[in-house]
């Protein structure tokens, strides 16, 4: 979550009320973190509140339930790696990508106090990207989310293939030269035939004679290879590129070693694929409506919120000019609580008792809207009681949650580290060209 403020009630129960749930789930190891990072995405022009909200929502993440010891809870930006994933992944994302995104353009509909053409609020998602798919060590990968938040995963799982395609495909040219210029005739013909599958797979497989004697390839020529098999890759996919080669006809082959290598085989021997980076995968969570009080979605910026350290007082006091069902002008007037966020919200914090009590004395208006919100406060100063409580012994002690923040920090460092390491030898094959160098200085 972003730090722009204590959490309220619609941050509970549309994200935390779920992290609790599976952080006790023996299957997933969770990781959570407040994104400091994102905030200066739209509030870069102000950001001196970050550090005290980035404390006061860890602060409220512990109060609501979740558990240094069952999840990794840490700041985005005690994970530099976070960054340097955004920026290699930034490089394979096409602007029309970010440009498309929905919530992108809404922003500049609906926010006219803050300059958002910059470059860090149309990147978001690949930082979003970054965010999830930096802890894609242990399979499978899952973000917990809604219905509504379906599609920024998606998007992720876009430039993570985009980001693999590039970097996970791995043709080696080296070994195909060494072959063409070695005497075996057998490592020659396996150059030979990935040269001659590509022609006819570029030709819909119409192309191509059977091979009776073995000429030179010249290294120009297997380089343009390389070139024309990703090519083939990007346009058809490398799913469908195999395939292609498993059907094209057998009677190509004039030895018994090419028709035991086939094509297929010899693409295999000089080309290869692996997923740098896991897609995540989307783990649907149901979230109830969370109206406002004032009706529209809950949010700090509306001054609609209960925050979780919301005082009795202020409760009541807020709570008593909720927005309820409109048709009910009068005291004696029927009312429809399907249609009454305060209604929504006894589904929340009463039991089945007062939710029957306030659905039927709605609809026969045998009670008011006052008389309603009241019971509904009830339970909700109930309910939120111990969260409270747990918060303000976190506030006593602010050095206890930056433990925490920095220990849980150091773990998601180790993890972020262990994949950046994988992900920058696919992207520049240092460690690959340092032994090389070494081995040609040992000779």
């Amino acid at each position: 979550m972003r730090p722009t403020g204590r959490l309220h009630i619609g941050h509970y129960f549309g994200a935390l009320q779920n992290w609790i749930r599976l952080q006790d789930d023996p299957e997933f190891e969770c990781f959570y973190f407040v994104a400091d990072w994102h905030a200066l995405t739209s509030d870069y022009a102000d950001s001196s509140q970050v550090a005290q909200n980035t404390i006061e929502i860890v602060t409220d993440y512990l109060a609501a339930g979740l558990d240094p010891k069952k999840s990794v809870i840490f700041q985005q930006s005690l994970v530099p790696e976070h960054a340097e994933l955004h920026l290699l992944l930034s490089m394979v994302t096409p602007l029309s990508w970010l440009e498309r995104v929905p919530t992108y353009k809404e922003a500049f509909e609906n926010v006219q106090d803050k300059d958002l053409h910059t470059y860090g609020f149309l990147g978001y998602p690949c930082l979003q990207t970054a965010d999830i798919v930096i802890y894609s060590n242990k399979l499978p990968l899952y973000v917990p989310v809604g219905e509504d938040q379906v599609s920024h995963v998606e998007l992720s799982r876009e430039i993570v293939r985009k980001f693999n395609f590039h970097f996970g495909l791995d043709i080696d040219v080296d070994g195909m030269i060494r072959a063409q210029n070695s005497g075996n005739v057998d490592e020659r013909t396996l150059v030979f035939l990935i040269r001659d599958g590509l022609d006819r797979v570029e030709a819909g497989g119409a192309v191509g004679s059977k091979f009776s004697q073995l000429g030179t390839v010249p290294n120009a020529e297997i380089h343009r290879m390389a070139l024309r098999i990703r090519q083939l890759a990007a346009s058809s996919g490398l799913i469908n590129l195999e395939q292609r080669l498993q059907n094209l006809e057998d009677n190509k082959f004039t030895n018994d070693f090419q028709r035991f290598v086939g094509l297929h085989g010899a693409f295999k021997k000089f080309v290869h694929f692996a997923d740098v980076l896991t897609e995540p995968s989307v783990l649907l969570t149901k979230t109830p409506r969370i109206p406002g009080l004032d009706g529209r979605k809950m949010s700090k910026s509306y001054g609609n919120a209960i925050t979780l350290s919301e005082s009795d007082d202020d409760i009541r006091k807020k709570t008593k000019v909720m927005v309820t069902d409109p048709a009910r002008k009068r005291r004696t007037d029927p009312g429809n609580p399907d249609v009454c966020p305060v209604y929504d919200w006894h589904k929340l914090f009463s039991p089945q008792e007062t939710l029957d009590w306030a659905a039927h004395g709605c609809r026969t208006a045998e009670i008011g809207c006052i008389e309603c919100k009241s019971k509904m406060a009830d339970h909700l100063i109930q309910w939120i009681a111990p969260v409270r409580e747990r918060r303000l012994e976190y506030e006593k002690h602010p050095a206890r949650v930056l433990e925490i923040i920095d220990a849980g920090s150091k773990l998601a460092r180790a993890e972020a580290q262990a994949t950046m390491s994988r992900v920058r030898e696919a992207v520049f094959g240092w460690d690959k060209k340092r032994k090389e160098i070494g081995s040609d200085g040992s000779q």
